[in-house]
């Protein structure tokens, strides 16, 4: 008996990261690739959210939500780079008790405003293409601060749910974590009490972010396209589709990869798999989005080219 509540002790003080692979050949090679990803991740959305701030021709809706979904994209991939990082360089892939339920808290408060914010900006570019001249009318300062303030309040609550719902029940005697970062899933695995309420909240929360989120992107752009269809201006026609397509094509990434984790069942879930997708939007969709976004986008590549000149 006494053996074991020491143990429970041990298990409750940390647990042990398995790591994105178990080929030590390939520790090496992958710090590498993935410290660059993550520095061009941090200075993209950094700069993104500096140059949305500084530069006056840069004050309108669009560019309010870039810097916003360029925080959240700073957010949760710091929430897991940094420790990801010094776990392929360190002899022991621990993390203490309590940074486990933060590095989970901060990644679903991020993660899920990700998902309304993108929502956000998919409204943004329907309203401007659709209703043009009404456009500073409808989004005005105090919609656009109510379009994200919700996501970060709302994610903040599920956040909460969710991590306390987790770290209040009782562990097994394994502290092992199957992956390389505390996400909800891998962390059910450990727990020895029932986890179905646990998993009821994940599976319903999941997927009613994602259909409700995805549906005010999918309806935006259906009323979009029936919109760019009508123009008699090619280049006009030729502009939206550009603006869009990038948009969609990050979208369609994010959500196909969520949906791959999180709404299958858990008896098909092989987390070799989820950890290559963990990886995917965690660090390389953060890093891709500064680039999708803006660094294509003229006004932004101006506002660079006249901060560079002043400096």
């Amino acid at each position: 008996m006494a053996w074991m509540d020491k143990q429970n002790i041990t298990v409750l003080k940390e647990f042990i990261f398995m790591g994105v692979t178990d080929h030590p050949e390939l520790q090496a090679p992958l710090f590498g690739l993935f410290l660059i990803i993550y520095v061009i991740s941090v200075v993209g959305n950094l700069g993104m959210v500096m140059l949305t701030k500084m530069d006056s021709r840069l004050q309108i809706p669009m560019y309010f939500f870039l810097r916003h979904l360029a925080f959240v994209d700073f957010g949760y991939s710091t929430a897991i780079g940094p420790k990801m990082l010094v776990n392929f360089v360190a002899n022991h892939n621990t993390i203490p008790y309590n940074w486990c339920a933060t590095q989970l808290a901060l990644f679903i408060l991020f993660i899920i405003s990700e998902l309304f914010i993108l929502s956000a900006m998919a409204y943004d570019r329907y309203v401007a293409i659709c209703n043009p001249l009404l456009y500073t009318v409808i989004m005005s300062q105090r919609v656009c601060w109510v379009l994200v303030a919700v996501p970060y309040f709302y994610s903040a609550f599920l956040s909460l749910i969710t991590t306390i719902k987790i770290f209040i029940s009782s562990f097994r005697g394994s502290n092992v974590i199957s992956h390389f970062y505390c996400d909800s899933l891998p962390l059910l695995t450990l727990l020895c009490s029932s986890t179905r309420e646990i998993e009821l909240i994940i599976l319903i929360f999941s997927a009613l972010n994602l259909v409700s989120s995805f549906l005010i992107v999918l309806v935006s752009y259906i009323l979009i396209l029936v919109a760019i269809l009508k123009m008699n201006s090619a280049e006009g026609r030729h502009k939206a589709f550009s603006t869009c397509g990038s948009h969609l094509t990050v979208v369609v990434v994010l959500y196909v990869t969520l949906l791959f984790m999180y709404l299958q069942p858990k008896s098909s879930h092989s987390f070799d798999t989820d950890k290559m997708a963990s990886v995917f939007y965690t660090l390389v969709i953060p890093m891709l989005n500064p680039m999708i976004y803006s660094l294509r986008n003229k006004e932004v590549k101006g506002a660079l080219h006249r901060i560079w000149k002043n400096l």
